[in-house]
């Protein structure tokens, strides 16, 4: 059970994080959590190529040491990075000392001042000692292209009907999101690039 769309008073509840930003442009902030993955990621960035959008990339650690060479191509065609653990894991089912020594693992592997949880799942102790040297980057709406039971039509109009000057959104740019990506993000961005929408980095 997951919520496309992040209610006003969740982000009031936990306002220290960001879940939007406030803009009077026609921007949108796409972001893309666990990669860098082998052709995944490279068909993400030829698209984003393709309509000039830029978009912020929560990486897994481990996956930049596997593939440095695609962490490199995001860095070089000028998106952001923002760091999503070493290993992927759970907050609310791990040991905050463990959760933090995670983080800094992730942290050798690149220099960001952006954090998201995987899951957005986080404990407020983690919280409070990520945010002492990172910004906790949440989402206003998630796109569901994880989740097997919806459509890629489904997946489009989760994000199609929901967003706004400002909006953060999630992609995945993962195996097992790969199938929906190839369907609704051509669609999505023709049409923010006909009515003049741009996709902008989270600094």
């Amino acid at each position: 059970m997951y919520l496309v769309k992040t209610p006003t008073i969740i982000k009031n509840i936990f306002s220290e994080h960001i879940w939007d930003i406030a803009t009077e442009e026609q921007c949108v902030y796409l972001t893309f959590d666990d990669g860098p993955i082998p052709e995944v990621t490279p068909w993400v960035l030829d698209l984003l190529a393709k309509y000039d959008f830029k978009a912020t990339f929560f990486c897994v650690g481990e996956n930049i040491a596997k593939y440095p060479e695609i962490y490199q191509r995001i860095l070089s065609e000028g998106h952001t990075i923002g760091n999503h653990t070493y290993n992927h894991v759970n907050g609310w089912t791990t040991n905050s000392d463990d959760y933090i020594e995670n983080v800094a693992l992730c942290d050798q592997m690149t220099e960001t001042t952006l954090f998201r949880p995987p899951y957005g799942k986080l404990r407020p102790s983690q919280a409070a000692s990520i945010k002492q040297n990172k910004r906790i980057v949440m989402w206003d709406i998630l796109s569901g292209d994880f989740d097997p039971s919806i459509t890629a039509d489904q997946c489009l109009e989760n994000v199609t009907s929901n967003y706004a000057a400002g909006s953060i959104i999630v992609f995945h740019d993962n195996v097992k999101s790969f199938d929906k990506l190839k369907d609704v993000l051509p669609i999505l961005f023709e049409e923010w690039q006909s009515k003049g929408w741009k996709s902008c980095t989270i600094a």
